[in-house]
């Protein structure tokens, strides 16, 4: 392979390094040493990436596209833990597990990530601890998603649950103007985040519809008035 596209190449690396917040700051010769225990893995839509259990070879960084975690409930249901796109890393946590990996990953559309191999970083983090700890704030940022979410999903109904995922997009949610809001998923897929089915959340959503709450226009929902809906959120939390 000729240097140059090996250079190329190095350097797609390095900036998608220095494009991730886990490595934000990072010193250009720390980026290097990164890059070097980094190769480059393509997806197709829909092809996994791992499964639970699978052997933990590294963690991963989205060069462009979007990567699904999830388990798989005992009952078949997939429930999504989060949606990765460019820039953001994940399973940070099987460098410290000898279980392997947590969860399911599988791509959205056509993936591009890097593998930051396990047995290079190990050695790396031993002479840079300051890399460490910046690897564990990353880690601690996922784990606050997850409690997140654990708390949206305790939330006692999809109505509850799909009106406190809109207010918590909006600005200034006692404000009466309307904020439109993109999807950043499927309607199955926030479904499923939601904790439920596609049926029960267009049902949900028509329901807001005729009570005026909000309109929906493709991937774009509008809530018509955050404040109205902010009411109705603390109705149903009994506030």
């Amino acid at each position: 392979m000729p240097a140059t596209l090996v250079e190329l190449k190095k350097s797609a690396i390095i900036n998608t390094l220095r494009s991730c917040q886990l490595f934000t700051g990072l010193p250009p010769e720390d980026l290097e040493n990164v890059a070097d225990v980094a190769v480059v893995k393509g997806l197709e839509r829909g092809e996994y990436l791992f499964h639970e259990g699978d052997p933990a070879f590294g963690f991963y960084i989205v060069q462009r596209g979007a990567v699904n975690v999830h388990r798989v409930t005992a009952t078949g249901k997939e429930q999504i833990i989060h949606v990765f796109r460019t820039g953001d890393s994940f399973a940070e946590v099987a460098l410290a597990s000898a279980t392997g990996y947590p969860a399911d990953a599988r791509a959205l559309e056509a993936t591009q990530v890097l593998l930051v191999q396990k047995t290079g970083i190990l050695a790396l983090l031993k002479r840079q601890p300051q890399l460490a700890l910046r690897m564990l704030g990353s880690m601690s940022s996922h784990l606050r998603v997850l409690v997140g979410q654990l708390e949206d999903l305790t939330l006692k109904d999809v109505e509850t649950r799909l009106a406190n995922w809109l207010v918590k997009r909006c600005p200034n949610p006692p404000d009466e103007s309307p904020v439109k809001i993109e999807l950043p998923m499927t309607k199955r897929m926030l479904a499923a985040e939601l904790g439920t089915v596609s049926e029960t959340f267009s049902r949900t959503l028509a329901k807001f519809r005729g009570q005026k709450l909000l309109t929906v226009k493709g991937k774009v929902v509008t809530v018509l008035s955050p404040a109205k809906l902010s009411a109705l959120l603390r109705r149903n939390l009994g506030e």
